[in-house]
């Protein structure tokens, strides 16, 4: 395509996404599926004929581009979420009972789900099998959108949204937590494919990749997030408090310093700028600053989702899913209908009429918002990332399945997710509704 067209093309984009939320607002119809729509529909046309789209040889610029992306989701998640987390109080720590629930309980079972059925029925080599439930277990920060938290409230507005929602902020929490934790299993992948004999590194794999690399990340996270607070909101130097100033790149900052620290460090970076932008979020709460940061993350989340959407759609209709068989079609149904809603489901068993009850107030889940919860896990940019990032470090025969695996996948989880989430989500804001506040 000519640079003429690109300009064209990537204007209308723009154009498209600035105009998409407003659009949309009242129909069950997400942007995220207007724009791999737009995409799809861009590389139909004729002046794409001859392109194909081998994500093999573009590995690299899809790895970077989705990190990239899934970092920028990490912080904006992070400074929305307003529920504390204390980490010496232990009423703190029961009010995000359904967030630790999803990733002790839901994860694995995704992932080993997942895993199992590619490997056992489906006949998939063990080590492309464990990177494939890996790859899609994470739940997705860039793409549900429509069944998470709206931004930082300030306390004693009427919409904090988080704290009077157990769905979204139990989604959005788990989003914020799981990119990271995904990591376990696709070096457990890693090691299949590329370490030899199970025993000769199983014991690293258990107390490294799957605790130590953990800690490292999240200390590195809350470190860092508690020093660019202090020096924001509480330094010596008036001309240094970044708050007063109104400066709101410091979220930038904090992001690629906390991730850079990190994964300097040998810890899961992911982990490391959730945590720091929940640190930076606990300090002066009631400061306006965190909107302000907030707003220059999101508008970045846009853009670089913008593009992630576009060029899937892009890739969809241009070789993306020339490998897409039979057994690709079914695994994702599978996690999208079955494994996840399940898994999901199976994370809130043991316990009463609600999850979470008694703690600092909070209301919990009643049933049929576990089921909501169950079930809304978007499949999204993370799972992309994550089959680049291991076909980069061990040799995969089934890579090529992989991608177009995935890339269904994905597919399948914007248009399913997308069509159900604002029906769905409307019902439950209705149901929580004082009897006498409903519209007829």
């Amino acid at each position: 395509m000519s640079p003429e067209l690109v300009y064209l093309l990537l204007g209308g984009s723009l154009l498209l996404a600035a105009v998409l939320p407003q659009a949309l607002h009242r129909w069950a119809l997400s942007a995220p599926i207007v724009l791999v729509a737009t995409g799809m529909v861009v590389g139909a046309l004729p002046l794409t004929d001859g392109v194909v789209v081998d994500p093999v040889a573009m590995r690299p610029v899809v790895e970077h581009v989705t990190e990239v992306t899934v970092l920028v989701a990490l912080m904006g998640v992070g400074l929305a979420i307003d529920r504390r987390l204390r980490w010496r109080d232990r009423a703190s720590w029961r009010s995000w009972s359904p967030t630790w629930r999803l990733l002790a309980i839901g994860m694995p079972l995704t992932a080993g789900g997942v895993a199992l059925l590619a490997w056992g029925p489906l006949g998939v080599a063990l080590p492309a099998a464990v990177l494939l439930g890996a790859a899609l277990a994470p739940t997705d920060p860039v793409l549900a959108s429509d069944v998470q938290v709206g931004g930082p409230t300030l306390e004693g507005e009427e919409e904090e949204i988080d704290e009077e929602d157990e769905v979204r902020f139990a989604l959005t929490s788990e989003a914020g937590l799981n990119d990271g934790l995904a990591f376990p299993f696709v070096h457990l992948a890693l090691f299949l494919a590329s370490a030899g004999a199970v025993g000769t590194w199983l014991p690293r794999w258990l107390a490294w990749e799957g605790v130590g690399k953990v800690v490292v990340g999240v200390a590195v996270g809350v470190g860092a997030g508690w020093a660019l607070a202090r020096l924001a909101f509480r330094a010596p130097a008036k001309s240094l408090r970044l708050a007063e100033v109104g400066e709101p790149l410091l979220a930038l900052s904090a992001l690629l310093l906390a991730y850079g620290a990190a994964e300097l460090v040998g810890g899961y970076g992911f982990l490391a700028v959730f945590t720091c932008a929940l640190t930076v979020r606990s300090v002066e709460r009631d400061h306006d600053y965190h909107r302000h940061m907030h707003e220059v993350v999101h508008r970045l989340e846009t853009l670089l989702t913008l593009v992630v959407l576009l060029g899937l759609g892009f890739a969809i209709t241009n070789g993306l899913l020339a490998h897409l068989d039979w057994r690709g079609v079914v695994v994702a149904l599978a996690l999208v209908l079955v494994i996840r809603p399940l898994a999901g489901y199976l994370s809130f068993l043991g316990h009463g009429a609600r999850v979470g009850d008694g703690a600092e107030g909070v209301p919990g889940l009643d049933a049929q918002e576990r089921l909501a919860v169950a079930f809304f896990g978007v499949r999204g940019v993370g799972s992309i990332y994550y089959v680049a990032y291991a076909a980069g470090h061990a040799t995969f025969p089934e890579e090529r399945w992989l991608w177009s695996t995935v890339g269904f996948a994905v597919a399948l989880s914007v248009v399913l997710h997308g069509v159900l989430a604002t029906p769905v989500m409307r019902r439950l804001d209705v149901r929580r509704e004082p009897e006498g506040t409903r519209r007829s």
